[in-house]
């Protein structure tokens, strides 16, 4: 940023030497030279394509090089990058496209099936199409023909001006694009940097989180670049391959969220020092479970550090990296936000007690598109009302409790699922757990569990509903269990709670 408050996020790769490594996708190497002359070029050719500053450009890129180029030449130019999940199915890309009306959109080879129905007519705006590979159609242009481009340098814009759009359901129900400017994600990477322990340079970090997801974006990408670290970019998860990336590539950083760290804790023929060359792991978009924590600990001797944060937040709220491991914690509040914990009756409450986290600081998203209603419910005064409910003790650290709209009640009494979850999750026979409420003739709801068996261990719903009863009052305790192949979750991880039921039910 310059002394006039001047600032783009995609300056980020600047200042690094040319012949550093800063991607590996592929098993092939982009050095920070290259990596800035492809954005440079690839801008180039967007402002040639008449992409101005302010327009949308949409990514349907998996992690991949050009997922990267992709953004850092659109933001660089003062457009505003709409990162999109390149698997959806076509409907749903659809939708989002006439919500955020690009006139470009970069899609990668894993949304070539998807994007072969989506009906150019329903998307009016949209001028430019950019096939990162293969055969480019009538109104396409190929990005390697707009890598030869002229060089285009990044221009400044304001703290204010619009960065991205991500998709999110978030706070607010139904998905909505989050806009994020460049001094929200600038600023959330140097909160980042204030935890006690973080990405540094010469680290290199396993970069398996969904780049189109916040996380994904601006904690692997943005811190990692901003650092001058090196990203590893995979494509598809399994644990194996995984571990055979991170031994050779000798990474040291692994962000990745909660089913990532129950998949390696659970494969029993992965040898002991997986994790030899991991300094620092990292755990976020949803809790990770007690048991998973001890048994990643036992089994690796690894420390995974729990976080907590949202797309609008941009969006690392708190960090437990670095920190003491307190059980059920994800750490504390990241050097410049605040943070309050509010009752239902408007009011703080005291330490120790329950209430929904509300955050404020200069990493705080400027609303969703064209949503001023939705804007207005969830930023209240300059605060953030994230709808998560969670509780502070007397050292400032954080814990989740569970998402408010996720209340079960039961005869008048709240249950929180993550609360039946963690119990459950704690059983041997049990890999992955959700829990969601259901209409009950005389309790007015009931709590269900949809149980992942893990391999080897035979469990029946008597058995987990008379152990979930050592630990839980009756009331919370589940009436029903489902055992299912596997729960519904979204790219980043998080459990989807309303798609429970229409889980499949294992053999």
């Amino acid at each position: 940023m310059d002394s006039d408050g001047q600032m783009n996020i995609a300056r980020m790769i600047e200042p690094h030497p040319a012949d550093r490594v800063a991607l590996i996708s592929r098993n092939g190497e982009t050095t920070y030279g290259q990596l800035r002359d492809q954005a440079d070029r690839l801008r180039g050719g967007l402002v040639a394509q008449g992409v101005a500053p302010g327009d949308r450009v949409a990514i349907l890129c998996g992690n991949n090089r050009y997922f990267v180029v992709a953004y850092l030449a659109a933001a660089g130019l003062g457009a505003v990058a709409v990162p999109l999940n390149p698997a959806s199915p076509a409907p749903e890309i659809e939708r989002e496209l006439t919500v955020v009306r690009p006139v470009a959109a970069v899609v990668g080879p894993s949304a070539a099936a998807p994007w072969s129905h989506i009906d150019r007519a329903a998307v009016p705006s949209l001028t430019c199409v950019i096939r990162a590979e293969g055969d480019t159609g009538d109104g396409e242009v190929a990005l390697q023909a707009l890598l030869e481009s002229d060089p285009s340098p990044v221009v400044d814009v304001d703290a204010d001006h619009i960065a991205v759009m991500m998709f999110t359901s978030g706070t607010a129900g139904s998905p909505r694009a989050a806009m994020l400017s460049h001094g929200n994600l600038i600023c959330n990477i140097e909160q980042d940097l204030t935890a006690r322990d973080h990405t540094r340079e010469g680290d290199i970090v396993y970069g398996v989180l969904p780049l189109f997801h916040i996380f994904g974006l601006n904690v692997v990408l943005g811190v990692s670049f901003t650092t001058g670290a090196t990203v590893l970019l995979v494509q598809r998860f399994d644990p194996a391959t995984a571990v055979q990336s991170i031994l050779q590539r000798g990474v040291t950083v692994v962000p990745g969220a909660p089913p990532m760290w129950v998949a390696f804790s659970h494969f029993d023929e992965l040898p002991d020092d997986s994790f030899a060359s991991v300094r620092l792991a990292l755990s976020g978009a949803a809790r990770l479970p007690n048991a998973v924590y001890d048994r990643v600990l036992e089994r690796f001797g690894l420390s995974v550090h729990e976080g907590y944060g949202l797309t609008e937040a941009a969006p690392v709220v708190t960090s437990s990296a670095g920190l003491e491991h307190r059980p059920g914690s994800v750490g504390r509040l990241l050097v410049g936000q605040e943070m309050r914990l509010v009752g239902d009756d408007g009011e703080d409450v005291p330490v120790g007690d329950a209430g929904e986290i509300w955050v404020r600081g200069d990493n705080v998203f400027h609303g969703y598109f064209d949503e001023p209603e939705a804007t207005a419910r969830v930023l209240v005064d300059g605060w953030l009302r994230t709808g998560d409910i969670g509780m502070v003790d007397g050292d400032g650290f954080l814990y989740l409790i569970d998402r408010a709209k996720d209340l079960v009640i039961v005869s008048g009494f709240n249950v929180f699922p993550a609360e039946v979850e963690e119990v459950l999750s704690g059983h041997p026979a049990v890999a992955e757990v959700g829990v969601l409420g259901v209409p009950h003739p005389h309790h007015g709801e009931a709590v269900k569990a949809f149980v992942v068996p893990a391999d080897g261990h035979d469990v029946d719903e008597d058995g987990l509903i008379d152990f979930a009863r050592e630990y839980l009052a009756r009331y919370k305790c589940p009436t029903k269990v489902v055992f299912v192949d596997e729960l519904p979750r979204n790219a980043a991880g998080k459990l989807i709670r309303r798609e429970l039921e229409g889980t499949i039910i294992g053999a």
